[in-house]
């Protein structure tokens, strides 16, 4: 797996457009079910954040880029939000997480991942028996028809995923689908179970 192809990291701006209440995003994939989460290319925690404000248990954030990682340290102090940082690729998982968790997130990235059924099996070696892994993806529509605040925003047209495509990838790592939901104006997001 080469290292990850997207666009560039959004800005909070056109997050908060997308996403005004990224507390009810997070219920809408489970996410409140969950006693202990991984937010796999976390970024600078957009969504980390507030999965620590929903559960009770650690949550992890995990990235490649110790810039994003420290904009999450900071995100984290500011709103008094209990996250353990972490630096590293996602094919190492296993050996960045010192136990296993019972929930995954992965936003706005599985689109731009080289090898995605080894990524699909790198997060099923940490979930426990019975944990969900939530992706959040781009609907497969041209780039040009998904503009947040003006402007076209997203990954390229080519990178874009169907919801069965995503589905298909990640069942193929063992994962059974649990739901597809809705997230409108520009994403979808598929919930599996280990």
């Amino acid at each position: 797996m080469t290292r990850f192809q997207n666009t560039r990291q959004p800005d909070w701006d056109w997050w908060g457009e997308l996403w005004d209440d990224p507390e009810t995003t997070l219920r809408t994939l489970g996410a409140d079910d969950a006693d202990s989460v991984l937010d796999l290319a976390c970024g600078d925690g957009f969504f980390t954040v507030p999965l620590a404000e929903l559960v009770d248990g650690p949550v992890y954030g995990v990235d490649l880029d110790p810039d994003y990682l420290a904009r999450l340290r900071d995100y984290a102090a500011e709103s008094d939000a209990d996250v353990t940082p972490i630096a590293g690729d996602a094919r190492d998982l296993p050996s960045l997480l010192t136990e296993p968790v019972d929930y995954v997130l992965l936003a706005n990235t599985f689109h731009g991942v080289d090898d995605q059924e080894g990524l699909a099996n790198a997060v099923y070696d940490v979930l426990e028996p019975g944990g969900r892994f939530a992706i959040v993806n781009w609907h497969d529509r041209p780039r040009e028809e998904t503009t947040v605040t003006g402007t076209v925003r997203g990954p390229p047209t080519d990178l874009r995923m169907t919801p069965d495509e995503t589905r298909e990838v990640v069942e193929a790592g063992g994962f059974a689908t649990v739901e597809t939901v809705e997230l409108p104006p520009y994403h979808y997001g598929v919930i599996f179970e280990r």
